[in-house]
């Protein structure tokens, strides 16, 4: 792809997205509102679902962590958790997040397979204003599950910018993948991938130059086991700085889990563990 052109797009994603936000800055939502009214999700439900059953009361099957009271704007930390294993016939197969005051209110898609074992994720994300934030997850049969979680915090898009984007930029695209405690054949083991890469929103300003940087962040992460997919996200920049994701797999005897990331300037980014799996007797017979 044309760089020059790849650049416009990116810089034109920014402007729009602060356009955007304009008319939505007077008022902040409340707790106490009706998260089924707002324009914007109603908006994104009917494009995106076309009219589909969504059961709000989803919990059963997916369910959404996140802080009443963000510590940090820019750094606020959820958790995606399936309430079920994935098997071949039953298994979550994508999960949307929706921030609704986000400048962009939709977050991303994180997709799973069977081989995920479990469609959990963990990852921190930028929430720019008191907020409802919802999860919508779909099942390999069809049906929509919702969760919904409100939370206080603002300015996470647009906080000033204050380190070298220079800098920043050169040091982008170092990957760290790798499993939590020793995996065990067959059964889902949890593994963290954490991604050097500013994430620029382009609505911050620069302190030192008054400047806004252009948008610049990590939109796709595809992860592997055994060269069998694992777990596909699509995000933007609602992804905090330095992406970080925590996320299942089902390792066999030996295999190599790898990670691909691509951001908006086209560039890529590869990660690769190699996994030695003990049988699950092994364990059994460690326990006894």
């Amino acid at each position: 792809m044309n760089t020059a052109w790849s650049g416009y797009r990116v810089l034109k994603l920014a402007c729009l997205v602060a356009a955007t936000l304009a008319p939505y800055a007077a008022k902040a939502a409340q707790p106490d509102d009706d998260p089924n009214k707002n324009a914007r999700w109603l908006d994104f439900k009917e494009g995106t679902f076309k009219g589909r059953t969504i059961d709000p009361h989803g919990d059963a099957v997916i369910k959404l962590d996140a802080p009443m009271r963000a510590a940090d704007a820019a750094v606020v930390p959820i958790a995606i958790n399936a309430q079920f294993p994935q098997t071949p016939s039953h298994y979550i197969r994508k999960v949307y997040l929706f921030i609704d005051e986000n400048p962009e209110p939709y977050a991303g898609s994180f997709e799973f397979t069977p081989e995920s074992g479990l469609a959990t994720i963990e990852t921190r994300v930028r929430v720019e204003d008191y907020t409802f934030m919802r999860v919508v997850a779909e099942t390999n049969d069809g049906k929509l599950y919702s969760s919904i979680r409100f939370v206080k915090a603002s300015g996470g898009c647009s906080a000033p910018a204050d380190k070298d984007e220079d800098a920043a930029e050169r040091t982008a695209g170092q990957v760290r993948l790798q499993a939590e405690g020793q995996a065990v054949t067959g059964k889902p083991e949890l593994a963290q991938l954490m991604v050097r890469h500013p994430n620029r929103t382009g609505m911050a300003m620069n302190q030192v130059t008054r400047n806004y940087a252009t948008a610049y962040f990590v939109r796709k992460v595809e992860v592997t086991y055994a060269d069998k997919p694992v777990m596909t996200a699509n995000v933007n920049f609602s992804i905090s700085e330095n992406p970080n994701f925590r996320f299942y797999f089902v390792p066999g005897a030996s295999g190599e889990l790898k990670a691909r990331i691509e951001d908006t300037k086209n560039k890529q980014f590869d990660g690769a563990v190699a996994i030695s799996a003990q049988p699950a007797n092994a364990q059994t017979s460690a326990m006894k």
